[in-house]
C-alpha cells in the first residue's frame, strides 16, 4: 500500500477554501480515483507548529492511501488534468506532494 500526501503550506497572505476543499474537491478525487485502486482520503487542518502557541506548517495535508503504486500512476494519467485543474476553485498555494510506501511495526 502506498500513501501520497499532499501538503499546503501555511505561507504568509495564501488563500485556502477549506469549505470548498471538503465539500467539492475531496469527493471529486474520491469519485475520480476509486477506480484506479484510491481505498480512503485523510484530510488534517493545521492548528499549530509544535509549540501550541506558533502558526501551523500547513494549512492542510491530506493523505490519500492507494493499493499500489500503478494503480496511483494510472489514476493521475487517466484523470490527474481534472484534479489539477479544480485547484485554483480553493487555493493559490503550491501543493507539494510526497508517495510513500507504508511501513509497519
Amino acid at each position: 500500500m502506498i500513501c501520497v500526501s499532499a501538503f499546503y503550506p501555511a505561507a504568509g497572505e495564501s488563500r485556502f477554501d477549506t469549505a470548498y476543499y471538503l465539500d467539492k474537491h475531496i469527493p471529486l478525487v474520491k469519485d475520480l480515483l476509486a477506480p484506479h485502486g484510491l481505498t480512503r482520503i485523510e484530510v488534517d487542518e493545521g492548528l499549530s507548529g509544535f509549540a501550541l502557541d506558533s502558526p501551523p506548517n500547513y494549512k492542510v495535508i491530506c493523505r490519500m492511501y492507494f493499493a499500489s503504486i500503478e494503480g496511483f500512476q494510472a489514476g493521475v494519467a487517466a484523470v490527474g488534468g481534472q484534479i489539477f485543474a479544480d485547484i485554483p476553485n480553493y487555493t493559490d498555494i503550491p501543493v507539494e506532494v510526497q508517495v510513500s510506501r507504508l511501513q509497519t511495526s
